[in-house]
């Protein structure tokens, strides 16, 4: 039907009949498992784009003006005369005989190890890292979706990797964005965290049984999940990466069950302290010592998992745009944690007070809200107004939206991943530049804190 007046708004005049036609049949809970099955084809068809020809997500190669550039502190020159003149050093290789050599990223950390050994010494071609202290670990949480939470860790990790570190990433969110990032394959929750949850929660019942049976009690039997569960250490979940430096613990749809068993669990053994089983189990099992950083991302709600990983955490970083909804949403979140963990030490601490024992606190090294998706033209007046409000906690540096952050996103890649033969090389440097500030304002982070324990253990000595 047209309307009688073309400039009124098109929710005017609609015609119920050529609705009705327009409608499809209702949907009954078998549409979902239809619309499900059509998502995974074409989620299976964008991951695959970019996977060599095992099926696998191949890292792209990286140029000596990129090396030179971003990754080794020496002149171009200089770093050709040192190939040159060591021959068992990777050479890369070129479409042509005097084109530009590309070399893999593992060519470019045994480089890095070369330069370190052999350069100078006033050159940082090692990123700090104190010796006999653990990975620090690093939360990225909000509980609302969309503020770049998922892309603020993953692009960490990798210019952590890129920087020479040794990295974990472990996502805690059953959607498993970040284990589609890195390629990452879990067919079910056995392959994810739950198992070391599952695990901690089995040996605080082991040791009540062991109380039980001191006191002539019945043990509680354990079930086969938490059976099998016993027999599974950290080093059977973690997978290779298509980075050579980045390990993952990847999620998959049925982590989700941990929310309702976990809880569960919590009712059998008021005593179990869910808390602290994601780092224990990690602390046993030799993963803290292995790796330099672990970054935890977290589902977009605050519950069992998310508390697990923001307990684990040394640093928190929490991203979000600066609009008023994720400026107030934030502040909620920083309301709930407030509750949450002190509502937990609180509860602590009224045993330990009883028992004569030391308090419990939960203390995190530095924690950060990071304006992510930032349009300096459109939010530069709210940006500053939520700086004022933050203070210290809000990361001065705002990370930009640029038509790299785009393009890259649509190709299932990090901006780290993009090969800058596929734009051109000025908005290439521009486009990485923001993030590699946001790494720059994290590692200031990272440093700090490890710098900091490294003194108190001196002192301690």
């Amino acid at each position: 039907m047209a309307q009688d007046h073309p400039e009124h708004p098109p929710y005017f005049n609609i015609d119920p009949d050529q609705a009705l036609r327009e409608l499809e049949a209702p949907v009954t809970s078998e549409g979902f498992a239809t619309i499900a099955q059509s998502c995974a084809r074409g989620r299976d068809d964008l991951a695959s784009r970019g996977m060599n020809e095992d099926g696998r997500k191949e890292l792209r190669l990286f140029s000596t003006w990129e090396i030179t550039r971003y990754l080794i502190p020496v002149a171009t020159p200089h770093f050709r005369r040192v190939l040159r003149a060591n021959p068992d050093l990777p050479q890369g290789r070129s479409d042509t005989e005097a084109g530009a050599k590309w070399f893999t990223l593992d060519e470019v950390l045994r480089l890095r190890a070369h330069f370190a050994a052999e350069g100078s010494k006033a050159k940082e071609y090692r990123p700090y890292r104190p010796k006999g202290l653990p990975a620090k670990m690093v939360a990225v949480a909000n509980f609302k979706g969309g503020v770049g939470k998922t892309s603020t860790a993953a692009h960490l990790a990798m210019s952590a990797a890129l920087d020479g570190y040794k990295v974990l990433v472990i996502d805690l969110d059953s959607q498993g964005s970040m284990t589609s990032i890195f390629g990452g394959r879990v067919a079910d929750e056995w392959e994810t965290v739950f198992p070391l949850l599952a695990r901690h929660y089995a040996a605080y019942q082991q040791k009540a049984n062991q109380g039980r049976l001191d006191r002539g009690e019945a043990p509680v039997p354990l079930d086969e999940t938490l059976t099998e569960a016993l027999k599974i250490r950290a080093p059977e979940i973690i997978q290779k990466t298509h980075w050579p430096n980045i390990d993952l613990i990847g999620a998959q749809l049925n982590l989700y069950w941990s929310e309702f068993q976990i809880p569960v669990w919590r009712m059998q053994g008021r005593g179990w302290k869910l808390w602290d089983a994601l780092t224990e189990t990690l602390e046993a099992d030799g993963i803290l010592d292995q790796y330099d950083v672990i970054f935890l991302d977290t589902p977009p709600a605050l519950g069992y998992l998310t508390i697990n990983g923001l307990a684990a955490a040394d640093i928190l970083l929490v991203p979000l745009g600066a609009s008023f909804l994720e400026f107030d949403s934030t502040g909620r979140f920083f309301d709930m944690l407030h509750s949450t963990f002190s509502s937990i030490e609180e509860g602590e601490n009224m045993a330990a007070r009883a028992l004569g024992r030391e308090e419990m606190n939960f203390q995190w090294d530095a924690v950060r809200a990071v304006i992510t998706r930032f349009d300096g033209a459109q939010q530069g007046e709210l940006a500053s107004l939520m700086q004022a409000y933050f203070g210290r906690t809000l990361s001065p540096h705002r990370q930009d939206f640029t038509a790299l952050i785009g393009q890259a996103g649509e190709q299932v890649n990090g901006i780290y991943e993009a090969d800058y033969r596929d734009f051109n090389r000025e908005t290439y440097v521009r486009g990485r530049q923001t993030f590699d500030a946001t790494y720059a304002a994290f590692k200031r982070l990272l440093l700090g804190s490890w710098r900091r324990d490294e003194i108190e253990a001196q002192q301690e000595a």
